[in-house]
């Protein structure tokens, strides 16, 4: 194999892992970070933070892959997705099987450093990532499933950072399972027509003509746990500040996704990445900058 083939296999590889589109590992971080900051009260060590980066960046990658994999026979039909590696036939599923198997290697090693906290919960975020696709065989829901899946970082950080995982863990986990719901109906908006000709079950088209209202919801009720959340550790200003900045953005997401346009869809579920961003960004204000200024 020479130095151009090697370069060849290597992006489609990339591409097989999403590594040229970063969203969903952002989705991923936002809440695992807001766990880890919540968790040890904005002092979280340097070396979990790495760690959990790292192990995100590698679990999605491996969840993509599994995804491609169990969707090999779906996503020719489908407009948006018909060009990924193994829909198209330039990745065989047996590199595709090895390249997932290695990524789960490397999440584990990853791990090694806090595996004594977190064993077990590594075993069921990897049972969550490698099962998710196939739940959109049989779930009318799997974006729920997904919320778990992409929010399982959340007890993980917390069992590393406290050795338990304690009411606030699993009310932050209920939090991104609706904030999952939110966004990830968005990114079904944008494929509904296809999903509905090849029999795929999505929460877009469950919702069905109710989907935009039932998008807003879950963004309306992820801010109130949050928000229930911060009342509950009587947080102030910088905490609400970021929340009120997080309902902002889910008001802009209504002017996109309100006439189901494909394109506005897809931007507002990319544009997720700031929703989560602007949460942390509160806890951040919250439990880092508001001591240091006094307040």
């Amino acid at each position: 194999m020479d130095v151009a083939e090697l370069k060849q296999r290597l992006t489609r590889y990339e591409k097989l892992m999403r590594l040229d589109k970063p969203i969903g590992t952002l989705l991923l971080l936002w809440p695992t970070f807001w766990a880890l900051w919540l968790a040890t009260d904005g002092q979280p060590h340097l070396l979990l933070v790495w760690i959990f980066a790292l192990g995100t960046l590698l679990m999605r990658s491996a969840g993509c892959v599994i995804n491609d994999y169990a969707d090999r026979d779906f996503d020719p039909h489908v407009k948006r997705t018909r060009e990924r590696p193994l829909a198209a036939g330039t990745v065989s599923v047996r590199e595709a099987l090895v390249l997932f198997a290695v990524l789960c290697v490397c999440a584990f090693l990853v791990a090694l450093p806090i595996m004594r906290d977190v064993w077990h919960l590594t075993l069921v975020a990897l049972f969550l990532a490698a099962s998710y696709p196939f739940t959109k065989r049989f779930f009318a829901l799997p974006q729920a499933y997904l919320g778990v899946a992409f929010g399982f970082g959340i007890p993980m950080a917390f069992a590393a950072a406290t050795g338990e995982i304690g009411p606030l863990a699993w009310t932050l986990l209920a939090a991104n399972i609706f904030w999952a719901l939110a966004y990830d109906t968005e990114y079904a908006m944008v494929d509904r027509d296809d999903d509905l000709r090849i029999g795929i079950r999505t929460a877009a088209i469950t919702f069905g003509r109710y989907d935009v209202i039932a998008v807003m919801s879950c963004y309306a009720i992820t801010l109130g746990i949050l928000g229930a959340i911060g009342w509950d550790l009587q947080y102030g200003a910088g905490y609400f500040g970021g929340l009120a900045l997080a309902a902002a953005i889910a008001g802009y997401h209504y002017t996109l996704i309100r006439g189901r346009d494909r394109d506005g869809c897809f931007r507002a579920f990319r544009h997720n990445n700031w929703f989560g961003a602007a949460v942390f960004a509160g806890i951040v204000a919250e439990l880092n900058l508001r001591p240091w200024l006094g307040l």
